[in-house]
């Protein structure tokens, strides 16, 4: 993992990135490559963080009854979706889990695209 992580992280600065976004990406990072990116790793979790961080969020919070579900975008470290928050949208419950589904993942597309977006823009406004 180490090894991988560390080829990821090369090819990254090589490519000179000045963001790394993390859609899916399903597995906790080492620590090693998120402090060499700190503040510039993001990632989009579908739950209104600090609820129902980790996997299957969506359905956790559906089960759970929770009227109200969401979207977050946040900066990544060391912990399980932990990192500080830059936004979040909330959604409504749907009539059903897969109605929700859809609506929240609609809601992670935009959120995501959006944030990332201010981001680089903010990242290119710092270049000389």
């Amino acid at each position: 993992r180490a090894e991988a992580e560390s080829a990821i992280a090369t090819a990254l600065e090589t490519a000179g990135a000045d963001v790394v976004a993390l859609a899916g990406f399903m597995r906790v990072l080492g620590g090693p490559f998120v402090d060499r990116f700190a503040g510039r790793l993001v990632n989009v979790h579908p739950s209104l963080l600090p609820a129902w961080p980790g996997i299957e969020a969506i359905r956790r919070a559906w089960e759970a009854g929770d009227a109200m579900l969401g979207v977050t975008v946040h900066y990544v470290d060391k912990g399980m979706d932990t990192g500080p928050i830059i936004g979040n949208v909330v959604v409504a419950r749907g009539a059903t889990l897969e109605e929700t589904e859809v609506a929240v993942h609609e809601a992670e597309h935009r959120l995501f695209t959006r944030i990332t977006v201010e981001l680089l823009d903010a990242a290119d406004a710092q270049r000389p």
